[in-house]
Parts: C-alpha cells; structure tokens; sequence
C-alpha cells in the first residue's frame, strides 16, 4: 500500500511538475518574452537569370535544383535537366526560347521587362520576408531607401503587407538598399540588400551554341510520310517521317512553320547550350545573385571566320548576325550606346602568319563606358582543325556519292590533313588572346575569367580506350552512312591531340581550361546501347535509346511511329546519331534554293543528308551539354569567389 500510495504521490507531483512546465511555455511565449525572439530579413533575387523575361521559368529552375538531394547537387544541372525532360515531353525550352532578351532581328539584347536595361541594369527585382513572424497576425510596416543619393527615386516608405507575407522591391542597382520593417510590437529591424549581378558571356561554336537541340523541336507526322525519289544506285527513298501540317512541299511555307525553332536560328543557338546552362545554375544557385548572360556561339564558327570574320550561320536565313562574335560582345558591352567600329590592318596578323586577318573592322566599346565580363566562356578550335571534316571521313562508306560531293558536308580528310591545322590553331588562339584583352577589355591580370571548354569524346566505349565498332546503328536515315571503327580511332586521336593544344594555349595565356566532362562522356558515345536494340517498353512501343529511325512500310510505321521519339528523354547517348538528328531538327533547305540546286542536279535525296547532318549529328544532347556545364561549375564559382562576385 505505501508503495502505491508512493506512486500515487509520485505521479500527483509529476502533475504538478508538468502543470509548471505549461506555465512557464505560456510564460515564455506572453508579450513579454516574445521580445527576446529576434525576427530576421530574408531576401533573395527574384528574377535572378535575366535573359528570362519571364521570373516563372527561372522559378522553375530553381525548385527543381533546390529539391535535389545532396548526392544529386554533385551534378546539379544534368540532374535538373533529367528531371524536367521526364516532365516535359518536348523539352522545356519549347516554351521559354521566346521568352528571352534576345531580340532575333536585331541581334541584339534590349530593354527586356519594365524598360530597365538588360546590359547595365539600374534596378532589380528583389522579394523579401520577415523570418519568425508567425507569432504577429497583424501588419508589418516596410520602408526602403537607397544607399546612395542618386537612386533617392527607389526610396520607398509606408508599405503596408501582413508580416508573413512576401513583399517585392526594386533595389537599385549597383548601389543597393536599406530595408526597415517596424514590427506591430513597436520594433524594427533592418537589412542592407545589395544584388551582386554577374556578366556571362558564351562565345564559340556549335558545342558553345548547342547545336542538335532546338529550343522547340520539329513536329512529326503520324498521318503521312515523304518521299525523297531516288538515292545514287536507284535506292529508293520513301516512307521516311516528315513534319505535321498541311504542307504541299518540301521546304514551302507551311513545311517551314512546322519546323524545328532556336534561340538563334542562322546559329542554332539553344537554350540547351552548356554555356547558357552554366550562367543559369550560376543564377539559381545564389539568392543574393542576379546574371546578365550574353550568347553568341554560332553553330560552325571557327576563330577566324566567326569570332574576327562575319559569318553567316549554318542555315540560311533572312537575318544572320550582322557583326562578327568579338563585334557583337563589344556593341553588348557598351548597353544601349554605340560600339565605334576600327579598323585593325595588321593587329591580329601575328606577324602576317594570319594573313585572313589582314585589314580588321571590328567594334571597340571604350573601357568608361564597357561592362566589365565576369566570365568568358569560350568553346572553339573544333572547326579550326577540321571537325566536320574528320566526321564525314568516318562515317561515308569509302567511294561513295557524298565523299565525290564532299564539298556539301565541309568535304573529307584524315590526320595527316588535320595536323597542320592544329599547329596554326596554336596561331589563333594567341590572337583571339589580343582581342579579348585590347578589344573585350578583360584585364590581363584577370586572364583567368575566361573560360576554354574542351570537346567530350564522341565514341569512346570504355576507360580502357575502345572505340565504337564498325556499323550503321543510329545511321541507317541514309545509306551512305556507316561508321568505320578504324577511321573513328583516328579521328579521336585527332581530337586528344587538339584538346591538348587547347590545354597549352589555356596554360600560355593564363585562361581557365575545363576538360573534366571527358571522362564523364565515355560510355555516353554516338553507339551507347546502339550495338542491340532494347526492350520495347515506351509509349507506342518505343524506347528512348532505341536507335533506329521509324519508316513506313505497306501503310505501317516501324519500329514506331514517328511521333513516339522523344528529342529530350533520357537516353545512354549523350552524341545525337543521323538518326536523333533528323527526328529532332529535320533540317531543310528552302524551296526556292531546292529547285535551283537540289532539283537541277537530281539531287532531291540530298534534303535528307542535310536533315540528318546540318541538324546536328555528332553533336552532345541536352545531357550531354548539362554534363559539360556541370564540369564547368566548380571552375566558374572558383573565379567568381576570387573577385568577390
């Protein structure tokens, strides 16, 4: 009995025990000690990738990445971007490539959103919150007032917004802000806010400009299929996919509005580009930081023609760029004012061993008035030395019709014709050095804000080397087409011996050089899961990495029908095929250059050559470009913490 008389005791002291605890929780928490709890601003960039106009696709982005575990963040943007390919199922830059400040027409980057100035911004949207404000249901009285006295016309004073809500303002830009709240306790609490905007500039070729990925695919028809006459040796070209719409021929106006839709079109330049990755995860991943991104990588651009020459493109257009790439960075960096063009007879010469650059007109903007480039990514030299070239020798049977039109393609060589051009690309580096000192400004103290991308290996199977194997997986769109294992081992030589002069001209001139995604691309080759045909397990009996190309045979389309492929699903390949190329750009000439070429040389089955090449074979998906820009992250942090941005 006493021993539960003891519990009893036990348990009615244990009572009272817990009776005081709840008291004194109720203590702390009066009017009294909610004094001691210190509320606190938060506050981050609400558009923080300003080439998006639209603040919902950065938003996108951003709760994409900051929903990846940690083990996904060691590669943050291919995992994002394999999120979002399951997701949509055309890509998700189909309905963001014309949402941009890119202004195709002019070539130019406007007044984007609210007419503030893309280049040099005099504000920025910025969304803050009052952190630990639960515990008021009432009001929280905002006030803003600029840093400097110029920017008095952001003051703000009087704003009125329930304290758990979020509010936006514009901060003025560079000088920043002073935000008070006043609590309804009586308290205030104060917040220095300035954006650190970062300037990004992607300049280059196809691998810089994301060649093989259109922001919007092309559509494909279930309903009918086109016939290209007759191949050299009578093989006949039917039953092959071609775009929706009611169309009546190849290349005409109703064929065109159907196709394929880029950032850039003469330069299929995408928002696919690891370039544009790079500055977008940049943007994302920093809530104190806004980036003001400039594109102009164009698909088959070398340094000479392209960066110091004007250059058209790869595709004809009405409107191809109107400057060459050092130009337009120039006329970027001088915002809405002029960039004086002057002429440069023998600057970038070398001593006359570039006599192409003999008599330069090219765009200065003066250093006042220029916007300092944070980053430079740079992605050239595969041209130069003959990329297409080298392609087109490995994958042409030998003898045949498109090795005798060889000039169509970029023409047709092997090492032995490559390696005089890598020992001048050492040439052209040095003066794409000068140009982007004397002309883009980037301080030769500051030489390593510029960053030189290397190409990921095309074909390479495994760490101990092997090449893809002989054989037309992937290739079958044209019969000419045939890989040769041999050829493709010389031409990946050729490309390890020209990331190698890249890797020396980075080291000369002090640039940061990346070439950490090789290794993440082997395995990922043109014939990942190529050799056998897997498992027919997706939508319409398809699968992402199912390699052949659907044709209609007897009314029936095999393997799948064409509207199955998938441009952006993730696949093993991280290299577009003939096959991927001519599903996800379908690149055709115009009608009116058809009839005056194609047609008067009977060469009709030639638009599928140029839909299975020009539209970005042997060039990195979506995943692929992602892989690359992941490998670029860690250097464009490094620089950007060493100057403070």
């Amino acid at each position: 009995m006493k021993r539960v008389s003891f519990n009893v005791s036990l348990l009615a002291l244990l009572g009272l025990v817990i009776a005081d605890g709840r008291a004194a929780i109720a203590q702390d928490f009066s009017s009294d000690s909610l004094r001691s709890v210190v509320p606190t601003i938060t506050w981050r960039v609400t558009n923080s990738f300003r080439f998006f106009t639209d603040p919902k696709l950065t938003a996108m982005h951003r709760r994409v990445y900051e929903r990846l575990d940690e083990t996904a963040r060691n590669t943050p943007v291919l995992a994002v971007e394999q999120e979002l390919s399951a997701r949509y199922r055309k890509g998700w830059a189909a309905e963001a490539f014309d949402k941009t400040c890119w202004l195709p027409r002019k070539h130019l980057h406007g007044r984007c959103r609210n007419n503030n100035p893309y280049i040099k911004p005099r504000y920025h949207g910025v969304t803050l919150r009052v952190e630990s404000a639960r515990q008021f249901d009432d009001d929280c009285v905002w006030s803003v007032t600029p840093l400097r006295k110029s920017d008095r016309k952001f003051r703000k004073r009087g704003h009125t917004a329930f304290c758990d809500d979020d509010v936006q303002f514009e901060i003025p830009y560079p000088g920043g802000a002073r935000v008070v709240v006043r609590m309804p306790d009586g308290r205030s609490i104060k917040k220095k806010v300035l954006v650190k905007d970062v300037f990004v500039v992607g300049i280059g070729d196809s691998f810089g400009s994301g060649e093989g990925n259109p922001d919007r695919p092309v559509r494909l028809s279930d309903e009918r299929a086109g016939s290209y006459g007759l191949a050299p040796g009578d093989r006949a070209m039917d039953g092959y996919p071609t775009r929706a719409g009611s169309w009546t021929g190849f290349g005409d106006r109703a064929f065109a509005e159907n196709g394929p839709r880029w950032l850039g079109q003469a330069c299929h330049r995408s928002l696919y580009s690891h370039q544009t990755r790079v500055a977008l995860q940049l943007a994302i991943e920093e809530p104190h930081r806004a980036v003001t991104y400039a594109h102009f990588s164009c698909a088959g651009a070398e340094i000479t023609s392209g960066l110091f020459v004007k250059y058209k493109g790869n595709e004809w257009v009405p409107d191809p760029p109107r400057v060459p790439q050092i130009s337009a960075v120039a006329e970027a960096q001088c915002g809405t004012t002029e960039a004086p063009e002057t002429n440069y007879p023998v600057a970038y010469t070398i001593q006359d061993q570039l006599p192409v650059l003999r008599d330069m007109f090219l765009k200065k903007c003066p250093r006042k008035r220029a916007r300092r480039i944070d980053l430079l990514l740079v992605s050239v030299g595969g041209n130069d030395v003959g990329f297409s070239k080298l392609v087109a020798n490995a994958v042409l049977a030998n003898k045949s019709t498109l090795q005798k039109l060889s000039g169509w393609v970029g023409g047709v060589f092997g090492p032995r014709e490559a390696a005089p051009y890598i020992k001048e690309l050492a040439i052209r580096y040095k003066a794409l050095n000068r140009a982007i000192h004397g002309l883009l400004h980037v301080p030769w103290s500051q030489s390593d804000r510029v960053i030189l991308t290397g190409y990921p290996p095309m074909a390479i199977v495994d760490e101990s080397g092997r090449v893809c194997p002989d054989g037309r997986a992937g290739m079958g769109v044209f019969p000419d087409f045939r890989l040769d294992a041999g050829k493709v081992r010389q031409g990946e030589d050729v490309a390890a011996s020209l990331n190698k002069t890249m890797k020396r001209a980075a080291r000369r001139y002090k640039w940061s050089y990346v070439d950490a995604h090789r290794k993440m691309f082997v395995g990922h080759g043109l014939c990942a899961d190529g050799n056998v045909i897997l498992a027919d397990t997706g939508p319409f009996g398809s699968n992402a990495d199912d390699v052949r190309i659907p044709r209609m045979v007897d009314g029936r389309w095999e393997p799948f029908p064409p509207s199955a492929y998938r441009p952006y699903a993730s696949r093993g390949r991280w290299f577009r095929t003939p096959n991927d190329a001519y599903l996800t750009a379908h690149y055709h000439v115009t009608t009116l250059i058809a009839r005056k070429v194609l047609n008067a040389q009977k060469l009709r089955w030639f638009q599928v050559v140029l839909a299975s090449t020009y539209s970005g074979a042997f060039h990195p998906t979506a995943e692929g470009h992602a892989a690359i820009a992941d490998a670029v992250m860690p250097t464009a942090r490094k620089v950007l913490r060493k100057y403070g941005k």
